[in-house]
């Protein structure tokens, strides 16, 4: 029994898929499929250059596209489906094109288009995101209280949470965090992601998603938003654009997965940022990240054991 993990923003870096896409028949197909979608994909990913593929509307689809790619080798090389899924905000739709919910290319222009749409939803210099580190969420929660302007995004790990808002409004509660003796790090983002600052990000994918169908996933997928599994794909299409202004509930998200008996976890995508939360999260847990054919051969390994 093990649980996939997806990663989001943030995983990635040029060169990422190549050695997946050259060693795997499996990946080599996901990643042309995705090539065919979005031509200049592949180049991007592997020559760069790097600020370019960090652009949001870029690096949405290029995390996607490797993730699923390793996850397909995966499968190829004899793994079995997860028992459960989830991904960390974009991850969380690679996890539904691992469970069938929704179509590699669908996937691929939606995410392109979600993260066009985030980026456009707040002109350049006016949001801001920090992450706030060794301070628990409810001594966070008590100095953004009275605070306009400044929400939470993302409950990373027990204390890791990264707030999101108006940057004069988010350096005001970084002072506030410092006071508390918290460790503030601003993140090098373009936008305030998971805040009420998106909404017209949300309005404009609703109608692009309202086009493509989705389907019952073929194992629970779990949603950012409410941090449980989700099945009905009407609620799922709901929580998908209900996730861009939501925070991302990953501790709830990885104790509830514990809960159900979960202790084996893989990342499948560029990167260990996920590996590193179970890590703080979960102290029984193991996570192994399987990002190229080393990585696939190890989760190959633990599965037979």
């Amino acid at each position: 029994m093990y649980a996939a993990l997806f990663p989001g923003q943030g995983s990635q870096r040029v060169g990422m898929g190549k050695a997946l896409y050259e060693a795997s028949p499996a990946a080599k197909e996901v990643l042309d499929r995705a090539e065919a979608t979005l031509p200049g994909l592949l180049k991007l990913m592997w020559e760069g250059p790097e600020e370019t593929l960090t652009l949001t509307e870029n690096q949405q689809p290029a995390l996607l596209a490797v993730a699923y790619a390793a996850y397909r080798a995966f499968l190829a090389e004899g793994g079995t489906e997860p028992s459960l899924a989830a991904g960390h905000s974009l991850g969380e739709w690679t996890a539904h094109v691992a469970a069938g919910t929704l179509e590699l290319e669908d996937a691929l222009r939606l995410v392109r288009l979600r993260g066009r749409y985030m980026q456009e939803a707040v002109p350049p210099g006016e949001g801001a995101m920090a992450a706030i580190l060794k301070l628990p969420l409810e001594a966070i929660q008590e100095a953004l209280a009275r605070l306009e302007g400044v929400e939470i995004a993302n409950l990373n790990a027990p204390e890791q949470t990264v707030i999101s808002g108006r940057k004069e409004a988010v350096e005001e509660a970084a002072e506030r965090l410092k006071e508390k003796r918290a460790r503030v790090v601003f993140l090098p983002v373009s936008a305030p992601f998971h805040s009420s600052l998106m909404a017209p990000a949300k309005e404009r994918l609703a109608r692009d998603l309202a086009q493509v169908t989705l389907r019952k996933p073929r194992f629970p997928v779990y949603s950012n938003v409410t941090a449980t599994p989700e099945e009905d794909p009407g609620r799922i299409r709901e929580l998908l654009l209900e996730q861009i202004t939501a925070p991302v509930r990953w501790v709830e998200i990885l104790k509830d997965m514990e809960k159900r008996g979960v202790r084996r976890f893989l990342e499948f995508g560029s990167g260990e940022v996920l590996k590193g939360l179970v890590a703080r999260t979960l102290k029984e847990a193991h996570a192994l990240s399987v990002g190229d054919p080393e990585g696939v051969r190890k989760a190959l390994e633990v599965e037979d054991a």
